[in-house]
């Protein structure tokens, strides 16, 4: 009877689905990301997700000894896919704003920069103030649409999906100026320096980070430590050279 009962207990582990109590399992790290960042997070000309972000969350995992899978979505919807639980984290060069915080809890910061104006070279614009009560065009559900009502608050302003259709209104004279950060409008006043030029004054601090669910604690408390170790060791200077290092030390 003993040694029967012995048989049963070896055969019940034996057809034991594979579970995450098995010794040395790795879970499964779900992300979101919307991969029209420049830089940050895009594709290549082989469809492959590439950018200082998506260098970031690989080497994370790695770090963490957790297999990865990544979501491509708009960036409106990566906050609410994180509070229905279809996605663990979001690295997307997102701001961590206060308003956010409220949904989500932010990692330490790994990236600063700051909004700027990309004008038309016929709007008139020469420093910031004198885009008040012109026509802005903005990003939807970015800081540069949280922001503009305060910084420009007697302007029209028009709120676009897409970046790039953002800076086409300008350079195409449809709009006098486009609210985003440095990085962009300078990729934005290189690819229309005919009908554009990039105003770097600093309009608002922009920290980059990673969120999570608020009651996350354990992955908040891994992805901390890791933010800072590899800015300790130097891997995240490593990337910023990497994707940023054609970029002047002025505006990046």
């Amino acid at each position: 009877m003993r040694a029967l009962a012995i048989l049963l207990l070896l055969l019940s582990f034996g057809c034991r689905e594979e579970g995450s109590t098995a010794p040395g399992k790795r879970h499964v790290l779900v992300v979101g990301t919307e991969p029209e960042f420049k830089r940050f997070e895009t594709k290549n000309a082989d469809g492959e997700l590439v950018g200082l972000d998506m260098d970031m969350i690989r080497m994370m995992a790695e770090d963490l000894n957790m297999d990865l899978r990544i979501e491509e979505m708009e960036f409106g919807a990566l906050i609410p896919s994180l509070l229905n639980g279809k996605i663990d984290l979001i690295i997307s060069g997102m701001t961590a704003t206060a308003a956010r915080a409220k949904k989500v809890k932010f990692s330490e910061p790994y990236f600063h920069t700051k909004l700027c104006l990309l004008v038309n070279v016929k709007s008139g614009i020469e420093k910031a103030a004198d885009a008040n009560g012109k026509t802005i065009v903005v990003k939807q559900n970015t800081t540069g649409q949280a922001n503009a009502p305060k910084l420009f608050p007697k302007s029209n302003l028009e709120v676009l999906q897409a970046e790039a259709d953002c800076a086409n209104l300008v350079a195409s004279g449809r709009a006098d100026a486009f609210l985003y950060d440095h990085l962009s409008i300078f990729e934005a006043a290189k690819k229309h320096s005919k009908t554009t030029k990039a105003l770097y004054e600093s309009l608002s601090e922009e920290p980059y980070a990673m969120a999570m669910r608020l009651n996350d604690s354990e992955l908040h408390a891994k992805v901390n430590a890791f933010v800072r170790r590899i800015h300790k060791d130097g891997r995240l200077d490593k990337l910023k050279a990497k994707w940023m290092g054609d970029i002047p030390n002025a505006i990046r």
